[in-house]
């Protein structure tokens, strides 16, 4: 087997992973982000009570990371086909890492969850864009950014 090859059992293996992890991320997403919508700022662990606009911008928010947590469950079938868009979410996610760092610099550094999260935030796309590369050498398919209902 040449370098970089991989047998039709890898190439599955790859696939299976890549497929459980964006299942599994997009589903923690999409529980957050009703949680945040249902309770508020409330559900942040360590948050204080806030006026309303932070309520309404905190629940506003959480919809759109009820759409990037969906669009991750989509991407599950038929991942070989979805590099494009699984590549866009996981730039999206990187830069919220970039502005958990950027806050960290403009007010100190948050509790120890959200100092873990910003790690998640910041490792977890090099790895999903990882497995997506080998995958994408398995099987050869050419990024697409096209959406294919299916």
């Amino acid at each position: 087997m040449a370098d970089g090859e991989q047998t039709g059992g890898s190439k599955t293996n790859t696939r299976r992973n890549l497929q459980l992890l964006l299942g599994a991320f997009g589903a923690v997403c999409v529980a957050i982000a009703l949680t945040h919508i249902l309770l508020g700022p409330s559900s942040i662990p360590g948050s204080v009570p806030v006026n309303a606009t932070m309520d309404s911008e905190d629940r506003f928010y959480a919809t759109l990371f009820l759409g990037f947590g969906a669009t991750l469950l989509w991407c599950v079938r038929g991942v070989e086909r979805k590099r494009g868009i699984i590549g866009a979410l996981m730039v999206i996610f990187f830069l919220g890492g970039v502005a958990r760092i950027i806050s960290i610099f403009a007010v100190g550094l948050p509790g120890l969850l959200f100092v873990f999260l910003t790690v998640v935030e910041l490792v977890l796309p090099m790895v999903v864009m990882t497995l997506q590369y080998q995958l994408a050498r398995a099987v050869d398919v050419a990024p697409s950014t096209s959406v294919q209902v299916g």
